[in-house]
Parts: C-alpha cells; structure tokens; sequence
C-alpha cells in the first residue's frame, strides 16, 4: 500500500483535503489551483464590501501584510525578506536588470519562459543566457557564472530540481541563486533561505487568485539590485511616499514592492494561512505517492512527482477531457496534477479513461 492510500494523514491535512468543492475531476494544478472555499467567502464579502464603499487602501493594505506574514511562514524566511508583486517575469526581470554587463546567466533547457525571457531581454548590455539540462546545471556553473536561475520543479515534466547540488556549485564559484517555486510551494517543503532569491505566483499550487505574487531577497543579495519598479508602496512610510520628488524606499524586502492588486489579495489570504498550518513534507508524500500509484496503475516507471508526466500525440489528453477529466499538455506531453482536492479515485478515473 502506498503513502497516498494510508488512513494515517493528519487532521489538519485531512481537513484541508474538505477545503475544496468535492469530485471536479480537475488535474491541473501545474496550470491553476481551485480556490478553497475561505477564499471564494472571503472575495464574496469583499465585493459586497467595495459595492457598498464599505473598504478602503489602508484596509487592502492591512490584508496584504497578513498575507505576506503567511507566505513568510510557508517558505521559513523572516516577512522582512519577503516583497510582494503580480507576476513572476516582472520580479524576475528587477533580477535580469542588475546582472552586470558581459556576465553570464545559467538557466535550464526548456525551463517557464518568465525564468528565461527576462535575462534574454539584457543581451544588448552583454548578457550571455547559457542554457542546459536539469540533471547538468550543477555541473555547469564556473567562474564566469553570475547567477543562476532555475525552477525548483519543472513546468513542463515535473521533474523536481537537486537544489542542494545546485545551491552548492553556485556557492563553490561565488555566483547568485534564483530559484522559481510557483510550481513548488504549497506542494513541496521549501525553505527560501537557501536562496539568494526566489520568484513565487500563488495562483497555481498556492490556490490564489491570479496576481499575488512573492519575491524573497536574502540581505546579502539585496544590495546588488536596484529596485527599478518602485512606487508609492515601496516607500518606508506607504502612505507618506505617494507623491515625489523625494524618495525614501523601506529599509528592507518592500523596497521591491509594487502596489497589490487588491482583491486578489483578500482571496489569497485564507489561502496561504490554511497551507502554512499544513506540514508541507506531508502534503508533498500524499501528492506524489498518488502520482506513484497512477504510474503503477499505468504500468509507468515511478516518477516520484506530484506532477507525472509522459509523451502523448494527443489522444491521451483527448481521452481524458472525453472523460470529463480536466488535465493539461506541455511540450509534447500529458500532465497529470494532485493536490489537496485529488484523491485515489482520481486516479482510477484516469486509468478508465485511457484505457476506454
């Protein structure tokens, strides 16, 4: 019997697994999580609220500082580390602006392009993108690297990254860490101090709506980019930077600031408070153990994922979608997504379906 059959998950794991709407057939988190139902009460209200006037900025603003509190929590770093924005390519691309001319940036071969794109976008200064395979990332940083950037696991297989290998070879040769962990946290332990820097959207495992999303700075890593995206909610004093032209930006991670898309932060809220009381090591074993026993189920070797991956033409994910199963497809393969909402009869759901 496998991890995700056992009846021994916490009650806090087994409440959180009630969270969600029952039986939606829906094996997508690698593209966008489902909202718990906290979060869709808390957007209720927060319509109602606006519709009648009854909110305000500051108020917005308080729910932001909670959420970033929560996320600090989540991915073990201090708030103070933690900046907060929409999308990951417009962090990313801060990071992608303070590599000096002529260096050299590591990524990895097929990773999400937000990961990628930005430091192509520097080539005019210099910028060399070098890119390899996953399983050679460690092995390829040298002397002339100065970053490099790659997601804990990967979009488009789930393969999941040996960062302490990586963490490691960029320390040898004294180059900065980017880590993306939009596909990672909320599903696999992450402990963002081990980073130099990590980009993070809450809108697929983290089950936000889209547009909140995290960067963390480590104090060693912060004094070397420039915060090119400030505005008034990157100021030391919020509510006292709205109008220049004097500039006193926050002593610390909220220099990185930009100002929130506010509902999305009400709906992230309950979301990242109910996920950071979770035991993440827990979630991951549950998630992954019934990726292994859909790979048994399918005569597949084990991928030791939450996210299982194979090669499909097409029919395979036409097949699903026949079933009434949502799934999705990226670079030539079928990705089927667990989560909290997904159980063993999903994956027997999927069996049938391919094998109709």
């Amino acid at each position: 019997m496998t991890d995700s059959t056992r009846s021994s998950w916490s009650p806090a794991l087994v409440e959180a697994t009630r969270s969600f709407a029952p039986r939606t057939g829906y094996l997508a988190a690698c593209t966008m999580g489902l909202p718990m139902r906290a979060t869709l009460e808390a957007q209720r209200l927060d319509l109602e609220s606006w519709r009648t006037g009854g909110t305000s900025p500051i108020e917005y603003g308080a729910v932001v500082e909670e959420a970033r509190v929560a996320y600090a929590a989540l991915v073990a770093v201090p708030a103070a580390r933690v900046a907060i924005g929409s999308q990951t390519s417009a962090m990313v691309a801060v990071v992608a602006a303070a590599v000096p001319d002529g260096a050299e940036v590591l990524c990895v071969d097929g990773d999400f392009s937000s990961m990628v794109f930005p430091f192509l976008q520097q080539r005019h200064r210099g910028v060399r993108v070098r890119s390899v395979p996953l399983d050679e990332l460690a092995s390829s940083v040298s002397a002339a690297t100065w970053l490099v950037a790659w997601s804990a696991i990967q979009s488009a297989t789930g393969a999941v990254a040996d960062d302490r290998a990586i963490v490691a070879a960029a320390g040898r040769h004294g180059a900065l860490t980017l880590c993306d962990t939009t596909q990672a946290a909320g599903v696999l332990p992450i402990d963002a101090g081990r980073y130099d820097l990590t980009v993070c959207h809450g809108y697929k495992w983290l089950c936000s709506p889209r547009g909140a999303a995290f960067l963390t700075v480590s104090e060693s890593a912060a004094p070397r980019l420039r915060p090119v995206q400030a505005g008034w909610y990157a100021g030391e004093s919020v509510w006292g930077s709205c109008y220049g032209p004097t500039m006193e930006l926050a002593s610390d991670a909220r220099a990185f600031d930009v100002s929130p898309a506010w509902p999305a932060w009400v709906g992230a809220l309950p979301a990242l408070r109910a996920l950071a009381s979770l035991d993440t090591a827990e979630v991951w074993r549950r998630a992954s153990g019934l990726g292994d026993l859909l790979c048994d189920r399918l005569d597949l070797p084990r991928q030791g994922q939450a996210i299982v991956t194979w090669v499909d033409p097409g029919a395979d994910l036409v097949s699903l979608a026949a079933a009434g199963l949502t799934a999705s497809g990226r670079a030539g393969r079928v990705r089927i997504a667990f989560h909290l909402w997904n159980d063993e009869e999903d994956v027997e759901a999927v069996v049938r379906a391919l094998r109709a």
